[in-house]
């Protein structure tokens, strides 16, 4: 939670709280690595989280993401791991 608390300036309660929520959606995978917990996104949250938006009627938003290009993603090189 230290690396994303510098990147998301919300309580560490609620960060952990939100944290939660995405393990239990089944978006985020967590690894406990002695005192430190390293989160990642799931291999297919970004196209659960696309296919939530398409049915949300959210197609104008993600057809082209700000800051995307075609290498975004896991395949990418963009994944980063966050504690």
């Amino acid at each position: 939670m230290c690396d994303i608390r510098e990147e998301v300036p919300i309580a560490a309660n609620l960060l952990s709280y939100h944290l939660r929520v995405l393990r239990e959606a089944g978006l985020v995978d967590r690894t406990h690595r002695g005192r430190w917990i390293d989160y990642r996104l799931t291999d297919d949250a970004a196209a659960r989280i696309v296919a939530a938006l398409r049915a949300a009627g959210f197609d104008a938003a993600i057809d082209q993401p700000a800051g995307c290009t075609s290498t975004c993603g896991p395949s990418g090189g963009t994944e980063r791991s966050i504690r």
